[in-house]
């Protein structure tokens, strides 16, 4: 029962496990040495020295910009500048034909706010992976949406189309529009992408269902893109979202907090696709109600930096060879994890790219407990168990797997005696 909020909000409590854990690691290190903790919590980049990392392109510029750049209010749909900016980096060389516009956000998170939204009805389902970002389901119950899930791989490590398409048919029989959310590529939790075939499939199923009059939105959350790959390749998907028809409709969820290291300063952008100018415009009018309602605007300065990165091609070039070194030192740490996971025989879910790896199990939180014994600290989930590669160190990456593998073993050996009954 309700002391004086609305009985609407009874129950609207957020337990996040995964800054419980970083909590603890942090007691941890000031316990025993932060040189024998792994802290695999962190869902920011940190070089070999286990510091927060900025990119040093972004530091140099930001310090430098005036002022005004900080305390002048922007816009409710954002300085139109960066609006075009964000749709450059958001296509790179892969740019659709279509109207596109952009909106400013709070954030990736605010991107995937005004989205759900806008194109969700209340009480409606709203349909993402099985492994994701679990603060879509904190997003969706906000407005009183319905998230539902399916299995993002099948069993051969590939994206699930038959689920998928199982999920969308289900849904569709009981509402007349679906808003679908795919974190991809460098998927949170996993690392995992779909492939520009898998991608085709999706688009199938979907064009399927608009010809039987259903309307469909599918937002991308992009969060993680700058690091999973070479920009284009990783971006090669896009094109397939050219002509589509009027009633599917593309959104893309743009962060500047991992490609430009700006974690804190709350800048992002939703990105909207269409072949329909009506449906582009209505887009623009809706998300700037959506920004003016929730954050009014966003940091300027951080606008601005983006827009004079973008508009200059030395910036460019230093801002790309910066975040090479930076997915460079990721990739070695995954491939250190992988290749040791492989030998031992630690399972964990496809990795393309990206801040995280994960490990299946049906008992995370006992496994994360068990970790804990030997100073490892990671985020149980509900399908697994996540660890943020972005911010361990390659020497504590190694023998990682092996401590992961033998606290899996103990874990489901013991869930395995229970359910034989000895």
């Amino acid at each position: 029962m309700t002391i004086m909020a609305a009985a609407s909000r009874e129950g609207k409590t957020l337990r996040d496990v995964v800054f419980a854990a970083g909590a603890a690691a942090r007691e941890a290190a000031a316990q025993y040495g932060a040189d024998k903790v792994v802290n695999a919590t962190v869902g920011c980049y940190a070089g070999d020295d286990e510091k927060l990392a900025c990119l040093p392109v972004v530091e140099q510029l930001y310090r430098s910009l005036p002022m005004s750049d900080f305390i002048t209010y922007a816009p409710p749909l954002g300085l139109e500048g960066y609006r075009q900016a964000v749709i450059d980096e958001t296509f790179e060389g892969c740019r659709p034909d279509g109207y596109v516009d952009a909106v400013a956000t709070s954030g990736g998170t605010g991107a995937i706010h005004i989205a759900i939204a806008n194109y969700s009805e209340v009480g409606d389902a709203v349909l993402t992976t099985d492994w994701r970002w679990n603060i879509y389901d904190c997003l969706c119950q906000e407005i009183g949406r319905d998230l539902h899930t399916f299995s993002m791989m099948d069993d051969q490590g590939h994206f699930n189309t038959a689920a998928f398409s199982a999920a969308v048919s289900n849904i569709l029989r009981r509402q007349d529009s679906l808003l679908l959310i795919l974190n991809t590529p460098a998927n949170n939790p996993t690392g995992f992408a779909l492939s520009d075939a898998e991608w085709a499939d999706v688009l199938e199923v979907c064009r399927l269902h608009e010809k039987n009059g259903k309307r469909i939105s599918i937002l991308v959350d992009i969060a993680y893109i700058a690091y999973a790959g070479e920009k284009d390749r990783v971006r090669s998907f896009m094109r397939q979202f050219a002509g589509l028809p009027e009633h599917i409709f593309t959104m893309f969820a743009f962060s500047m907090s991992k490609g430009y290291t700006m974690y804190g300063q709350r800048a992002g952008a939703l990105v909207g696709l269409s072949s329909s100018k009506a449906v582009i415009e209505e887009f623009a009018n809706l998300g700037k109600y959506s920004a003016r309602t929730a954050w009014s605007n966003i940091n300027r300065a951080a606008m601005t930096l983006l827009t004079k990165i973008r508009s200059d091609r030395d910036l460019m070039a230093q801002l790309e060879l910066e975040r090479m070194s930076f997915a460079k030192s990721l990739r070695r740490r995954a491939d250190i994890f992988t290749y040791e996971a492989d030998r031992c025989g630690l399972p964990y879910v496809p990795y393309k790219g990206g801040f995280f790896i994960s490990i299946p199990t049906q008992q995370s939180a006992a496994v994360c407990q068990a970790l804990e014994a030997d100073l490892v600290f990671a985020g149980p989930l509900a399908q697994g168990v996540r660890l943020g590669v972005c911010s361990i160190p390659e020497i504590k990456m190694q023998g990682l797997a092996a401590i992961v593998k033998k606290a899996l073993d103990r874990v489901e050996g013991r869930t395995d005696l229970l359910a034989a009954g000895k």
